[in-house]
């Protein structure tokens, strides 16, 4: 491994989630590019704000157990609140459908997570840090850091969990069972998402970097494990994400957004 960096952290903007997701209408981003993929019509109605993301309890749990893992428990307590208010008389926090939860709820103004959730974060963070493939990699670096270049002609934007100046693009995923994280990985186009990741930073950095996953399971025994995704699937992902991009460009043009489903086919199960 070279002890020179080979990523001039000077090219990486710290800019707050909220402002990032602002500007989603202005930048191109691998979730809007897979969406596309998976269905233009989809992405169009995501970008004409017909379809709302919403915060499901798993997002907010897998948002801050990044905010924990990669920024450290500071950061992390000042940004959700954590277990709500205590019972007296059992000395526990109340449950999160009681009116005294709901009150305090409403009075912090930021996330909250239940003392369960908050409890299941500490568990994925010790499995993290009982890796040491995993620590190396984020023992040193910057988390959560934007770049916007333009790519393929077209205006992009990344926010990389974790950028380590030797080792390249490090991604955090939480996942039910490390058994079956690679075909997760396939089937959730995380190669699609990192050879987007790695080409939109090669555009600020002049040349391509190596391409990290870790992930760690949301229940017991809360394995973490580390993949190097090869350069031979981040070309071929890339390559696919390039033909996408034209074709984005092509449904921009003549605003056509198709479902994929415009034809009948055929279902053959024998």
């Amino acid at each position: 491994m070279p002890n020179e960096p080979i990523i001039d952290l000077s090219h990486l903007v710290a800019e707050p989630e909220d402002q990032y997701h602002a500007k989603a209408a202005q930048f191109l981003s691998s979730h809007q590019l897979l969406d596309f993929m998976r269905c233009p019509y989809l992405h169009a109605k995501k970008r004409a704000g017909q379809i709302a993301d919403k915060e499901s309890p798993a997002y907010l749990t897998g948002r801050a157990a990044h905010c924990r893992i990669l920024e450290g428990r500071d950061t992390y307590k000042s940004r959700f609140a954590l277990g709500g208010p205590i019972n007296p008389a059992t000395g526990k926090p109340y449950g999160s459908a009681t009116k005294k939860f709901a009150q305090w709820r409403a009075e912090q103004g930021k996330p909250v997570l239940t003392q369960d959730q908050a409890d299941l974060i500490e568990k994925m963070a010790t499995g993290v840090a009982l890796s040491d493939a995993a620590i190396d990699l984020l023992l040193y670096g910057r988390a959560e850091s934007v770049v916007r270049a333009r790519y393929c002609d077209v205006p992009c934007q990344i926010r990389i969990d974790w950028t380590h100046p030797q080792r390249g693009i490090v991604d955090l995923k939480t996942c039910d069972d490390l058994t079956w994280f690679e075909a997760d990985a396939r089937r959730y186009r995380y190669h699609h998402q990192m050879a987007f990741y790695r080409a939109v930073l090669a555009q600020a950095v002049g040349q391509d970097v190596p391409v990290h996953i870790v992930a760690v399971e949301k229940k017991e025994p809360f394995r973490c494990g580390v993949w190097r995704v090869s350069d031979d699937t981040l070309a071929i992902a890339r390559q696919e994400n390039e033909a996408a991009i034209e074709r984005l460009k092509i449904a921009r043009q003549a605003d056509r957004w198709p479902t994929g489903y415009e034809e009948i086919r055929l279902l053959d199960v024998a």
